[in-house]
């Protein structure tokens, strides 16, 4: 810049040539900037000519010195040409100029003038909103052109309008009365500014305005504040007006006086007369009388409307001139409803009214709570910095386009409350309850909520959440409540629950054993469209002594009416002898029934198997080929000698030495040992040993004993599972996964609820499990 010589820069603009002045202000831009110039510019008497042509000039010449006047300004100096003349003359620009490029520059003088810190030494009114207001007089248009600016299509343009109208609101709510910066604020609302900005969150370019956005959602919150700080006077008009307008759009019953209240004024007139106590015909008694009349109301006026006490004033100390606003913004748009519920709630009896001045204050809160609008800015600043350095991450975890459509989300979290407390019967005692529903509601939707997510999808999921995913989301909130209070005492109650539950289910797999079941032979059945079909005379019945020792069946040409006695049952396996389970039973096998046998009877399983059975009336059908096999040494043989082996011929010594090294004749598949509780493999031909192999070469050799063929899965899981824990092992099938977690889960949702014991109440207490 030592080229630049600013005395011949500042005669250059002098010039009576407009391409020479053009050319001066340009280069003038471009060297400003450095504060060591621009000292010596300023000594030298530039500052004069600067202002001459930034109020004489147009076009370009006049871009290139409002350029030029803006960074000097930015270096906090040549603030003297700052005047009324100036300031009229940048919004008259604003209004009437087309030109981008003084566009910018103009805004962004004007957001340095109403931005600039008041001092003792500036003038009263040369800087802030106040060195506005003059303007605005004279052009009225002004802000609605500023809030149209935030729909160019240039960037830098709107992000400069967005910071002036910040700057504006920042200033007015900081320095004017309490009764002037919402008149400001009201303004900007109507015409448009909170639609414009919200677009501007959604968009794609938000990266180019997100300080001016960011800092105008900070400015939400302030004004929330604020308007919560604002307690509800009935001595301030505009708070008595918005009282009366609630009461009135109530549709109250028409003032009069009730017959009791009649006869009570007549009663002391006539007492008056009587004593002689008159005034040209009027007691003192009657005069009293009718100046109360005309103050008589409704003596549940505001109760009737949802209030808690007949002192509205007091009702909105804790939400303020906020929760006012709500309330009276919610019966404005839903006058007809209003008046509706109302009468609804008038035909109930008090304690199941639902209170809706109360649940239109709830929500707000718990809105207010949802955005941490009490939250210091000094975080929102971080936040911005964020923003700022390029975490592309920071947009969606910043930006709450939401935030600014607070009305509506209002109004959708009182239908919200109002339908909840419908639809769980609620009553009066229960309202922080209901109200602890909206609050998980108000977090799932919206808190989960992009930041490109329609709002009208917002309002649609918070009026279509169901009541039951409520109540799931409340209790996965109370175990994470309790797991970061006593996580270690909770881990050794889980453990103690999971160990009760796997008893549980070993004992009910037990006894569906005990209770026996019917088997088709696989040799006469065939598949047709997925449906199992049996021929007669195919059946076999199993069941398991009562001893648990013996596994008796025997085979029947048809399946019978009424299950056969133990003592019917010809042939028995001793399970001392037994040495792996094996089968083809899927460890992911489709959701079945099977969990409601634990509360109710074997029947419904059973059931799905009877002939001619189709995969409409039995959806749960097992595979054709589903196999459960018992194996055994060879000397586990009944003593009629037979092996019962049913379609699968017994295999010699040589081919089955251990029971964890064979291969399923059916499908030639490799074996694998059945995983865990919370394994889910595909199907596969899978061995479990009864007890490890022993190390012995003359170990006697290994034969099938028994193979089932379960028509239903839940057949399946609860026999290869229940063969399973009673040889002491682990069972393997999905559906019993889901019933141990099941029941560990409801038993810890008890314990962590405190849900009394059975001690003391009648037969009809249960403990709806999984809603069987």
């Amino acid at each position: 810049m030592a080229d630049v010589n600013p005395a011949d820069l500042i005669n250059r603009m002098r010039s009576d040539e407009d391409s020479a002045r053009k050319m001066a202000v340009f280069k003038l831009q471009q060297v400003i900037g450095d504060p060591s110039f621009a000292d010596v510019f300023i000594q030298a008497g530039g500052l004069s000519r600067l202002r001459s042509l930034c109020l004489r000039t147009s076009g370009n010449t006049l871009a290139y010195s409002l350029g030029s006047l803006n960074r000097l300004l930015e270096l906090d100096m040549g603030w003297e040409i700052i005047s009324n003349e100036m300031i009229e003359h940048l919004i008259d620009i604003v209004v009437t100029q087309p030109l981008v490029n003084m566009l910018r520059s103009a805004l962004s003088i004007l957001v340095a003038i109403v931005s600039r810190p008041h001092t003792s030494s500036s003038q009263a009114g040369s800087f802030g909103f106040r060195a506005l207001k003059p303007a605005l007089a004279i052009q009225p248009s002004f802000l609605e052109m500023l809030v149209t600016r935030l729909s160019s299509a240039d960037h830098a343009l709107c992000a400069n309008a967005l910071s002036l109208i910040n700057s504006l609101m920042r200033d007015s709510i900081a320095h004017e009365p309490e009764t002037e910066w919402p008149k400001l604020v009201k303004r900007l609302q109507d015409l448009g500014v909170i639609k414009a900005v919200y677009m501007l969150m959604q968009s794609s370019s938000l990266t180019d305005v997100a300080s001016s956005v960011l800092e105008f959602q900070s400015l939400t919150k302030v004004l929330l504040r604020k308007w919560r700080e604002v307690h509800v006077d009935l001595e301030k008009p505009d708070h008595r007006r918005a009282l009366k307008a609630l009461h009135l759009a109530s549709n109250p019953p028409p003032k009069s006086l009730s017959a009791s209240a009649d006869a009570t004024v007549n009663d002391e007139q006539r007492d008056s007369t009587e004593d002689g106590d008159t005034d040209n015909g009027k007691t003192p008694l009657s005069r009293k009388a009718s100046k109360n009349m005309s103050r008589r109301h409704h003596p549940e006026k505001w109760r009737r409307l949802g209030f808690a006490t007949e002192s509205p004033s007091y009702e909105f100390e804790e939400v303020g001139f906020l929760g006012m606003m709500d309330l009276t913004d919610w019966v404005r748009r839903y006058e007809d409803i209003f008046q509706k519920l109302l009468l609804e709630q008038a035909s109930k009896p008090p304690e199941q009214r639902c209170p809706i001045a109360r649940a239109s204050l709830a929500v707000t809160l718990v809105l207010y709570d949802h955005f941490e609008v009490d939250r210091g800015e000094s975080e929102d600043t971080r936040q911005r910095y964020l923003v700022l350095d390029g975490d592309r991450l920071a947009l969606d975890r910043v930006f709450k386009p939401l935030l600014l459509q607070w009305s509506r989300l209002h109004c959708a979290g009182v239908a919200a409350f109002l339908r909840l407390w419908k639809e769980t019967g609620a009553e009066a005692e229960d309202f922080s309850k209901v109200e602890d529903l909206v609050r998980i509601l108000v977090e799932q939707v919206i808190g989960q909520a992009p930041r490109t997510k329609d709002l009208s999808e917002v309002e649609e999921e918070m009026g279509d959440m169901e009541l039951g995913r409520l109540r799931e989301l409340q209790m996965d909130l109370l175990e994470l409540t309790y797991e970061d209070a006593w996580g270690h005492h909770l881990k050794q109650v889980r453990d103690e629950l999971n160990h009760e539950a796997l008893q549980f289910v070993k004992e009910q797999r037990i006894r569906c054993l005990l209770q026996g079941a019917w088997f088709p032979h696989t040799s006469n059945f065939r598949a047709n469209g997925g449906a199992v079909q049996p021929s007669s005379a195919s059946w076999r019945y199993v069941k398991l002594s009562h001893n648990r020792r013996f596994l008796h069946y025997a085979d029947f040409d048809s399946k019978a009416t009424t299950d056969p006695s133990l003592d019917s049952l010809a042939e028995k396996i001793d399970l001392s002898t037994v040495t792996s389970v094996t089968s083809n039973v899927s460890a992911s096998s489709p959701s079945t029934a099977s969990s409601d046998s634990t509360l109710k009877t074997h029947q419904a399983a059973l059931d799905n198997s009877k002939p001619h059975s189709t995969a409409a009336s039995a959806p749960a059908h097992a595979n054709a080929n589903t196999k459960i096999t018992i194996h055994g040494s060879a000397a586990a043989a009944t003593p009629s000698g037979r092996t019962n082996t049913l379609s699968s011929p017994p295999t010699t010594s040589s081919t089955r030495k251990n029971s964890h090294h064979h291969q399923h004749n059916n499908h030639n598949s490799n074996n694998q040992s059945h995983s865990p509780l919370n394994a889910h493999p595909p199907t596969t031909t899978t061995t479990t040993p009864a007890y490890p192999p022993s190390s012995s070469t003359s170990s006697p050799p290994e034969i099938p004993l028994l193979t089932l063929h379960p028509p239903t899965h839940a057949l399946a899981s609860e026999f290869l599972d229940g063969l399973l824990m009673l040889l002491n092992q682990q069972p393997i099938t999905a559906d019993t996964a889901r019933l141990v977690e099941l029941v560990a889960g409801y038993g810890l949702r008890i314990r962590l609820l405190n849900v009394p014991d059975r001690e003391g109440v009648d037969d009809e207490f249960w403990y709806d499990i999984g809603g069987a």
